[in-house]
C-alpha cells in the first residue's frame, strides 16, 4: 500500500478520500485554491499546499501546479477525485511518468472513453448496443442538420468530449438547430476545449442507468450493481438510487454484463461508470437499453453503490493501485437494501434554479442519515465551483424506508442566508408518482410546478404567525389584528414572508422553527427557508414586481454573449445576452414587447448579482 496521497480535488470528495486513505494509515495531502484556504478538507490533511488563485483553471486544472505540490511533498500517489484532471488522459500519463501512482483508469482507456463518438464506436465493435445517431467527423453546420432531419425530431446534441450534463442540448424543431448548436459548442469549447458534438435519437421516455465496475491490474473485473439517476435537471442528477427501479433480474443480468464487457474492450482498470440510456416506455427490457458513455473516474453518487453492497470504493480504488487484487469476486458482491442519494445544492428553485452565493452562517445536516459535504457553518459557497453543499444518502431495507428516511432528513435541512433546494428535495420523496417509481429524465420538468415552493402553504404561513406573535412579549396583543372586549378572540395575524403579505393565524401550541440573524427571522419549514416579519417592522405594504424594463443579472458572473444592439426591436422572450455562472449559461431575456435602451454590459464583463445590464424600453401603443 502507498504511503502518502495527494488529493488533487477540493471539497466533499476531497473529505471522502481522506477519511478512507487515514483509515488506512496513508499520510494524506490536500492542495488547495485561495477561494479555499478556510475548508475543511484543508485542514484534515496531514499536509495542505496552496496552488494558485480561485479560479479553477489557475489551481485544480493547473497540471504543472499539482505535480509541484506532488514532488514538494513527496507524493507518493495522486487520486484526482471527480471532475478537474479526473479523466485527463495527459495528465494521467504526466504522474506515471513523474513515477507517482496513478489512482484512476490507465491514460489509453481515458482517451478511449473519453470521447464519445470513437467510444460508441468501440462498443459497437465489442457487441455494446448503442443509441442511434451520427458519429461522423463531418461537423459542418448543414451536414448535422441533415443529420438530425434523417435521424428525426428530437434529437440530442452532445459534446463529443462532454461529461456531467455540459454541452448537451434537446432540440424539438429544425427552426431551434442553429440556435441551440451553437449555444452547445460553446458550452463545449468553454468547459472541455473541444466543441465536436454528436447527434442522437432522443428518447421519449428515457431512464438513466448506470453500472458500477471495477478491475484491477491482474485482469479481473466485476460489477457492483447498478444505480437508477433518472432523476435530472438540465441533464445535471438530482437524486440518484441503487438498484434500479423496475429492473427485473434477467434485465439486471444483461446490462450488467454488458458493463462488465464494455470494461474488458479497453483493458480498464479501477473505479468505472458505464452509462446506459433506457427506453423505458414498455418497462426495462435488456433490449431497449443502449449504451451512452463511459465515465472513467469514481461518480458522485458512488454512495449509494457503498451502501446497498457495503463496500468502501475509495479502499478498493487505492488498494487497486497498489497492484493489489479486487477485494472480491463477483460471487462474493452482495446486494443488501435499497439507497438514495440528494444532492444538495446552493440554488433557489423558486427563482429559476439560479445559483446561490455567500457565507453559510446558519447550517444544519441531517445526523440520521449519511452526510458527505465540503463545508460546515461559516463556510463560503463561491461562484468558482460546483455549488454542492452536501451529499445527502440514505439507506433501508426497501425502497419505500430509505425513501422515507430520505424524507424525513431534507425536510430537516436549515440553510441561511445562501438559497439551496432542500425543499425541493424533500417534495420529491414525498411525490406519490416519485414513491411509484413513475419516473423518467423528464420527472422534474413535469412535476416542476408542484415540486417547487415559490411561496409558504398554509401551516408555513401559520408558524410565522405563532413566530413573529410570541416575539412581541412586552406588547402581546399588537400583533394580533382581531382582538376584541367581551368578544371571541381572533388570533388572525398579518405577516410578511420572503417580501410577500398573508393572512396567518397563531396557534400557541404550534411547532415552529425559527433562527435568528442580524434582525432578520428566518422560518424553516419542510426544508425550506422563510424570512419573515410584521409589516410594521418593514415600513412596506407592497412588493414592486417587475415590469420597468430594468434587467438585472441574477447572479454574478460572466456575459458571454450580447445578442442584441442600443436600439434594436425585440420581442417578448427575445434572448438579450447570456451570463454563464457555476458552469452554467443563463439566458436574459426581454420581458415584453419593446426597444434596447442603453446597454451596460459587452461581451466579458463579468456582473455582479442585481446589477443593471440592459434596459428595454415599452413601445406605445
Amino acid at each position: 500500500m502507498m504511503e502518502s496521497l495527494l488529493i488533487a480535488n477540493r471539497g466533499e470528495i476531497a473529505r471522502r478520500i481522506i477519511r478512507t486513505a487515514k483509515s488506512l494509515g496513508i499520510r494524506t495531502i490536500a492542495v488547495y485554491s485561495e477561494a479555499d484556504a478556510g475548508l475543511p478538507f484543508v485542514r484534515e490533511a496531514d499536509e495542505a499546499i496552496a496552488i494558485g488563485p480561485s479560479p479553477a483553471r489557475e489551481s485544480y486544472l493547473s497540471q504543472e501546479r499539482i505535480l509541484e505540490a506532488a514532488r514538494k511533498s513527496g507524493a507518493a500517489a495522486i487520486h484526482p477525485g471527480y471532475g478537474f484532471l479526473s479523466e485527463n488522459a495527459d495528465f494521467a500519463e504526466a504522474v506515471e511518468k513523474a513515477g507517482i501512482i496513478w489512482v484512476g483508469a490507465p491514460p489509453a482507456a481515458i482517451r478511449a472513453m473519453g470521447l464519445k463518438d470513437a467510444a460508441k464506436e468501440l462498443m459497437q465493435a465489442a457487441g455494446v448496443p448503442v443509441t442511434p445517431g451520427y458519429l461522423g467527423s463531418d461537423q459542418n453546420e448543414e451536414r448535422l442538420a441533415a443529420e438530425a432531419e434523417t435521424i428525426g425530431y428530437p434529437v440530442l446534441i452532445k459534446a463529443v468530449a462532454g461529461g456531467g450534463g455540459k454541452g448537451m442540448r434537446r432540440v424539438d424543431r429544425p427552426q431551434e438547430f442553429a440556435e441551440l448548436l451553437a449555444s452547445c459548442r460553446r458550452e463545449a469549447a468553454a468547459a472541455f476545449g473541444d466543441d465536436r458534438v454528436l447527434i442522437e435519437r432522443y428518447i421519449a421516455n428515457p431512464r438513466h442507468i448506470e453500472v458500477q465496475i471495477f478491475a484491477d491490474q491482474l485482469g479481473n473485473c466485476v460489477h457492483l450493481f447498478e444505480r437508477d439517476c433518472s432523476l435530472q435537471r438540465r441533464h445535471q442528477k438530482v437524486i440518484e438510487e441503487a438498484p434500479a427501479p423496475g429492473l427485473d433480474a434477467a434485465t439486471r443480468a444483461a446490462i450488467c454484463d454488458a458493463a462488465v464487457k464494455a470494461a474488458r474492450a479497453v483493458n480498464y482498470v479501477g473505479a468505472g461508470t458505464i452509462e446506459f440510456i433506457a427506453d423505458a416506455s414498455e418497462g426495462l427490457r435488456p433490449d431497449r437499453i443502449w449504451f451512452m458513455e463511459m465515465n472513467t473516474r469514481l461518480q458522485v453518487e458512488h454512495p449509494v453503490t457503498e451502501a446497498i453492497s457495503g463496500e468502501d470504493l475509495v479502499l478498493w480504488q487505492l488498494k487497486v493501485a497498489s497492484g493489489e487484487p479486487l477485494p472480491k469476486t463477483q460471487d462474493e458482491i452482495v446486494m443488501n437494501g435499497w439507497a438514495f442519494e440528494a444532492r444538495l445544492y446552493a440554488e433557489n428553485p423558486a427563482a429559476g434554479y439560479l445559483p446561490s452565493t455567500g457565507r453559510l452562517d446558519h447550517l444544519r445536516l441531517p445526523q440520521t442519515v449519511r452526510v458527505d459535504s465540503g463545508v460546515e457553518q461559516g463556510d463560503e459557497i463561491t461562484a468558482f465551483y460546483d455549488p454542492m453543499i452536501a451529499k445527502i444518502i440514505a439507506h433501508g431495507a426497501t425502497r419505500e424506508a430509505a425513501l422515507s428516511k430520505l424524507a424525513a432528513a431534507c425536510a430537516g435541512i436549515e440553510v441561511w442566508p445562501v438559497r439551496c433546494n432542500a425543499g425541493l428535495l424533500a417534495r420529491i420523496a414525498v411525490d406519490p408518482d416519485f414513491r411509484a417509481a413513475r419516473i423518467d429524465t423528464g420527472f422534474l420538468d413535469r412535476h416542476d410546478d408542484s415540486l417547487v415552493a415559490t411561496e409558504p402553504d398554509l401551516t408555513a404561513i401559520d408558524r410565522a404567525a405563532t413566530v413573529l406573535s410570541k416575539k412581541t412579549d412586552d406588547d402581546p396583543w399588537s400583533a394580533l389584528t382581531g382582538f376584541r372586549i367581551a368578544g371571541p378572540n381572533d388570533n388572525r395575524v398579518r405577516v410578511r414572508i420572503d417580501g410577500h403579505l398573508y393572512w396567518g393565524r397563531a396557534h400557541p401550541d404550534l411547532e415552529a422553527n425559527a433562527f435568528e440573524m442580524d434582525e432578520t427571522t428566518v422560518l424553516f419549514d419542510a426544508g425550506n427557508a422563510w424570512p419573515i416579519s410584521l409589516p410594521a417592522a418593514s415600513g412596506v405594504e407592497a412588493n414592486h414586481g417587475p415590469g420597468d424594463g430594468a434587467i438585472l443579472s441574477p447572479m454574478p458572473g460572466l456575459v458571454i454573449s450580447v445578442d442584441v444592439a442600443e436600439g434594436d426591436h425585440v420581442a417578448k422572450g427575445d434572448r438579450l445576452l447570456t451570463v454563464e455562472a457555476m458552469k452554467m449559461e443563463h439566458s436574459l431575456r426581454a420581458p415584453f414587447d419593446g426597444i434596447v435602451g442603453k446597454l451596460q454590459v459587452s461581451t466579458g464583463t463579468r456582473v455582479s448579482e442585481n446589477q443593471l445590464v440592459v434596459t428595454v424600453i415599452k413601445e406605445q401603443d
